[in-house]
């Protein structure tokens, strides 16, 4: 709670926290006054183009370890924002952590559909761009199978590659990915209609309405299901570090990359909420993606399942479920006290999340 926010002060007290409050407040605008825009930017690891098709991109990330490993891992994220959010600022980037551990790191970065890209499938995520990425890297490796990092949306894609094409991964890890989209208490359900019922949400009429679905849509959905803390705390809590430039510039990044929301895909994003959300067809071997059956069961490369304990996108519970459907017995658990953003962002997680994946990796490399 904000100090002018308490109401039992004296007068004395009062003015002394207005003075203090003022001089926090002059020196938060002149910190804005000389901030550009690129000292907001976010995803500056160095990094080059090594694959392109449609909108959708394949970067390398330059090594930077004395002693590289030789260890692939493709990281596959979310459609509903921008992937940069693993590499966030120098001090809190997953890249850079797994980088400085001799990995090789890969990312998709899916690029802002258009409406030219509206007819874009699962099919065509799944199946065409993250297969042939994954293709891209191997045939540049001389590699059969290459090692998965699939986080959140981009988790869920991951499981379904890695059960119709299980001879192209090594090792499959996944972080913070939803997997029963039906488990109670769970606050996305309700866009998906699955606590509310089918009626919940018109999935046809607003992708036929609208094509693609428009990302400020998304991200006010994703704001409200914490109304206050997202859309009223954090910007109070604001006025605390506004005097100092480096926590200002923290707090804006994360501002860029949460309002940097691409749209979606109509038939891609129609096909995710009925699929997955509403009839929860990963779980039940009903999936089908283009004309190629989703079976867990054929996962039978290791696994490492990496939650957090305080999640409110994807609960525990959702991610947790993936062990009664897989068919390898190599599965290993890691949780995290954050919540969804944490496991991004948070210091103490990025001195803790990359040597377990770096170490697990090194395990299951010669295997």
């Amino acid at each position: 709670m904000l100090p002018f926010l308490t109401m039992n002060l004296s007068l004395a007290d009062a003015a002394e926290t207005y003075t203090e409050m003022t001089k926090k407040m002059m020196k938060g605008i002149e910190n804005l006054s000389h901030l550009r825009e690129e000292d907001i930017d976010i995803g500056i690891t160095p990094k080059e183009v090594i694959y392109q098709e449609d909108k959708v991109i394949l970067y390398r990330f330059k090594p930077i370890a004395e002693q590289p490993l030789n260890i692939p891992i493709l990281i596959v994220y979310a459609l509903v924002n921008r992937p940069f959010m693993v590499d966030l600022q120098p001090d809190r980037s997953l890249v850079v952590n797994l980088l400085k551990l001799g990995l090789d790191v890969y990312l998709i970065d899916w690029g802002y559909p258009t409406r030219a890209d509206r007819w874009l499938t699962l099919d065509d995520y799944i199946n065409g761009y993250i297969n042939n990425c994954v293709d891209y890297i191997r045939n540049k490796l001389n590699l059969p199978a290459i090692n998965l990092l699939g986080i959140c949306q981009g988790g869920t894609f991951s499981l379904c590659y890695s059960a119709i094409y299980p001879q192209k991964v090594k090792n499959l890890i996944v972080m913070v990915a939803p997997v029963d989209f039906q488990v109670p208490n769970a606050l996305l359900n309700m866009q998906g209609g699955c606590t509310l019922g089918a009626e919940a949400l018109d999935i046809d009429l607003m992708v036929d309405a609208l094509g693609n679905i428009p990302g400020d849509f998304l991200n006010f959905e994703f704001l409200m299901l914490k109304p206050w803390q997202l859309g009223i705390q954090k910007y109070l809590d604001l006025l605390e570090i506004i005097d100092s430039e480096d926590k200002l510039l923290n707090f804006l990044r994360m501002e860029k990359w949460i309002f940097d929301s691409p749209d979606q895909a109509g038939e891609a994003y129609r096909q995710f909420l009925k699929d997955f959300y509403q009839e929860n067809k990963l779980i039940k071997g009903e999936l089908m993606i283009g004309d190629k059956p989703v079976h867990l069961r054929n996962i039978r490369m290791p696994v490492l399942n990496l939650y957090a304990e305080k999640d409110h996108l994807v609960i525990p519970a959702s991610s947790l479920a993936l062990k009664q459907y897989i068919g390898t017995k190599n599965y290993t658990v890691r949780s995290f006290s954050v919540g969804h953003i944490g496991m991004y962002v948070s210091s103490r997680v990025q001195r803790t999340l990359p040597p377990v994946i770096g170490e697990w990796l090194k395990a299951h490399h010669a295997v």
